[in-house]
């Protein structure tokens, strides 16, 4: 009931009544969540090959709306490394205006969904696509952040994954010793500043404690200013992009992609949270709140957002149980852009590149992906297939073969499980020897009279099926009089699956062979009338159980042999 709700948790929260001492743990972890962000947000927006302070504008104005809109308590949104891959191809090839009209189309689509209700149907995605995605865009986001942790020089590094391997080795010689040094720090205190306090994060501190040993030292290391110049300390206009119906053409594609990550990552972050927290998150109303900021962030010069999962449990952790501290997260931003904005181009790029590289090992997920070996080796076969497509080709190709490779794969599992036989004579030797199995209906204790043959269909009658049930049909020598079907474990079928039938009721007609259905279920008996199919059969030969289909099978003999006689 509350899942499907088209109302912001916010709402909620205040109608539940909100006090000061529910304030004072947003407040804090507010604040945590806001510095944890800052590193990233900028992070993030120059490995997207956008201008460090996009990422902030997206982590103000978009972590603002979802807090506000959310169909969770404790969501904390903005831009994530999900988005990495997709914005740099779109800004190399499109530019901003192709990014921002993109994003603004995923915006359109994910309101759409959350209103058609897809908000359970998105999470069905296969769990090999979603782990060979994130630990592709993982390797991709590694591979981009050597030449700034290693201080690289000389030319352009390239967009593909080869040739940027290839750069890496023909630049090695220019390696700078200070810009490593300081990667090397970055990582050093990320992994072990925890162990001194968790109340600030690994990150903020290198962050900080780096670039004052670049300012104090003048160490000769690339930093945001030398790269990309200042860092306004201000919000832009709202402005639109230039959209035109071609550029909305060549984005639909990308759209689409952004739209499906950005409701993937944001559900599994509601998720997560709603383990962490014992709450139940409404998620067609997070997928409204997401296509709301997704809308509002290239209006403000912002790059996608969605539900991020590691700020989002730093939230958690810190005492955030209502949407606003969220708020505060962004709130907290806006006033470190005003007051400290133009400090950000101090940072120096190699800090940045070990924040990413740190990001990436995390969002590799490795241990999932040794699981998954473990598993079918369909489900390792869409996994590699996955993530290979999203190092070696692109993101949306990637999702799109993934999710229909795991849909044909899973309709092959489900043919497989669809036994479809006669039962006269093999399987009911096979039913005797299930001597635990206490059925009355089994066919090993039926009399079945000569010139009577028993077909079973057991599972769901569907295309994937419907090749085997023919194939097996007209594998009988011996054309029977009379051909009972029982689908007594047929719970739904198909058009394919109906056509099977019209094409065996037309011939076993023509045959002369009578038909007869032994336990057809509601669903699939209304879906047999609806085609049209009972024109082959006679009202009395549609019988609920195998007994009074025989004794239907021995009144047709009878007739047949008074016929004759």
């Amino acid at each position: 009931m509350g899942r499907n709700k088209l109302k912001p948790k916010l709402i909620t929260v205040l109608k539940e009544g909100y006090s000061v001492k529910k304030f004072i743990p947003d407040l804090i972890a507010g604040i945590i969540v806001g510095i944890v962000a800052l590193p990233l947000a900028i992070a993030f927006a120059i490995a997207s090959g956008v201008k460090p302070e996009q990422g902030l504008y997206t982590a103000v104005v978009a972590g603002f709306i979802i807090s506000v809109l959310s169909g969770s308590r404790v969501q904390i949104g903005g831009p994530t490394g999900a988005f990495i891959v997709i914005v740099y191809g779109i800004m190399q090839k499109y530019g901003y205006d192709g990014l921002a009209t993109a994003t603004l189309m995923a915006g359109f689509l994910l309101i759409f969904m959350g209103l058609a209700r897809f908000g359970d149907i998105i999470k069905y995605i296969p769990y090999p696509v979603t782990v060979g995605f994130t630990a592709g865009i993982a390797l991709i986001i590694f591979a981009a952040q050597i030449r700034d942790f290693l201080g690289l020089t000389g030319g352009t590094v390239p967009a593909e994954f080869i040739e940027k391997v290839r750069y890496y080795g023909e630049h090695i010689n220019t390696l700078d010793l200070h810009a490593l040094f300081i990667g090397l720090l970055t990582l050093f205190i990320i992994i072990y500043w925890p162990r001194v306090t968790r109340r600030v994060p690994g990150s903020f501190v290198a962050i900080v404690l780096t670039t004052l040993l670049v300012r104090i030292f003048h160490l000769p290391v690339e930093t945001i200013g030398s790269r990309f110049g200042g860092v306004p300390n201000t919000l832009p206009m709202p402005h639109l992009p230039n959209i035109n119906f071609e550029l909305i053409t060549q984005m639909s594609s990308p759209a689409l992609t952004i739209a499906v990550l950005a409701g993937i990552e944001s559900l599994l972050s509601a998720v997560v949270a709603d383990g962490m927290t014992g709450n139940r998150h409404r998620s067609n109303m997070e997928l409204i709140a997401q296509g709301v900021a997704n809308i509002a962030s290239p209006v403000m010069g912002g790059i996608p957002a969605t539900g991020a999962i590691a700020r989002t449990a730093t939230n958690i952790k810190n005492g955030g149980r209502t949407p606003f501290a969220g708020i505060i997260h962004a709130v907290t931003l806006l006033l470190i852009l005003i007051f400290f904005g133009p400090w950000a181009s101090l940072i120096p790029m190699a800090a940045l590149a070990g924040i990413l590289i740190s990001v990436a090992y995390n969002m590799s997920e490795w241990h999932l992906v040794v699981k998954i070996f473990r598993t079918p080796k369909s489900d390792v076969v869409v996994l590699l297939t996955t993530f290979l497509l999203t190092v070696f080709v692109d993101l949306t190709v990637a999702i799109k073969f993934g999710v229909v490779l795991a849909a044909l794969l899973f309709m092959r599992r489900m043919a497989e499980a669809t036994e479809v036989g006669y039962i006269t004579d093999s399987l009911a030797d096979q039913e005797a020897d299930e001597e635990d199995i206490v059925d009355e209906n089994r066919i090993a204790q039926k009399d079945i009279p000569e010139g009577v043959e028993v077909f079973e269909i057991n599972g769901p009658f569907f295309f994937g099926a419907a090749d085997k049930f023919k194939d097996t049909i007209r594998g009988l020598e011996k054309k029977p009089e009379v051909l009972i079907l029982r689908m007594r474990h047929v719970p739904t079928i198909d058009a394919t699956g109906l056509s099977a039938l019209e094409n065996v009721f037309s011939f076993s007609k023509h045959d002369g062979t009578r038909i007869i259905l032994s336990g057809p279920r509601p669903r699939p008996l209304k879906k047999i009338k609806r085609a049209g199919l009972l024109k082959y059969l006679e009202d009395s030969n549609i019988q609920p159980t195998i007994d009074r289909a025989l004794a239907r099978a021995r009144q047709i003999l009878k007739e047949s042999e008074q016929k004759w006689n």
